[in-house]
């Protein structure tokens, strides 16, 4: 059983590590930065869209056995994060006269992608308690996942107004998450997988909210031919990326 620990954890915090590939962008000069972040935004919707409809839609309906429960509970995400965004416009609404101008979808990020990697976790955890080969395999999976999805997410951040230090620890926060995951999957056992599979479809809502409601409409203020271009392309590539990474998996 300590070997089943030993990897877990040493595969969950690598990672929770990938969190921080957004250490790339510190290096960009600001005024580069801010000409390019509308690709990242774009990429994100790619990923966030791709990982809804092609990862996560399905594995719900194979665990579900009406798939009119998982179109209950995708909608039951996407209202959940309808009104949270309506509880933190609300506060942003009161912040402004103190200075303070970080867009609700830097924070509706945060929370949907720490649901996720929390379900990533614990699928760490529950692989490794079958077999480690099991374990290595998902947790290569879950690597692939992550790296474009946490690219996006970090452009996500900084475009809500975040500064770019404060993007990157809050992003390694979030995916502290999977170890929170990890740690309660390895304590309950498969137990956890009840919880796991009402939550994948609760995110793959949350996931669609972020991606139609609050990314997509801000990128129609772009009207110039070519950075048009260049969005619908990284938007194309978030959703390959994810189609590609369905194909390894399988």
């Amino acid at each position: 059983m300590s070997e089943v620990w030993f990897y877990s954890l040493s595969s969950v915090i690598i990672v929770s590590l990938i969190s921080l590939i957004g250490v790339v962008v510190l290096a960009i000069k600001q005024s580069i930065l801010n000409q390019i972040v509308f690709v990242l935004v774009s990429l994100a919707v790619g990923a966030l869209f791709g990982d809804a409809l092609i990862h996560l839609l399905p594995e719900a309906y194979e665990t579900f056995d009406g798939p009119l429960t998982v179109s209950y509970l995708v909608m039951a995400g996407f209202l959940f994060f309808f009104l949270v965004e309506k509880y933190l416009h609300w506060h942003h609404h009161h912040d402004e006269e103190s200075g303070v101008h970080i867009h609700p979808v830097g924070y509706i990020n945060l929370i949907s992608d720490g649901i996720h990697n929390f379900i990533d976790g614990v699928l760490i955890g529950v692989s490794y308690l079958v077999s480690i080969p099991l374990g290595v395999a998902t947790t290569i999976a879950v690597v692939l996942h992550e790296i474009p999805q946490e690219i996006g997410d970090f452009g996500v951040l900084i475009s809500a107004g975040f500064t770019r230090k404060k993007a990157l620890w809050l992003n390694f926060a979030t995916g502290l998450a999977a170890v929170l995951g990890t740690v309660l999957a390895l304590i309950s056992g498969t137990r956890l997988e009840t919880l796991t599979s009402y939550a994948i479809p609760l995110t793959a809502g949350g996931f669609l909210y972020i991606a139609a409601v609050d990314l997509l409409p801000p990128l129609h203020k772009e009207t110039r031919p070519l950075r048009s271009l260049l969005q619908l392309i990284a938007i194309l590539a978030g959703v390959a990326v994810m189609a590609w990474l369905k194909i390894y998996e399988n």
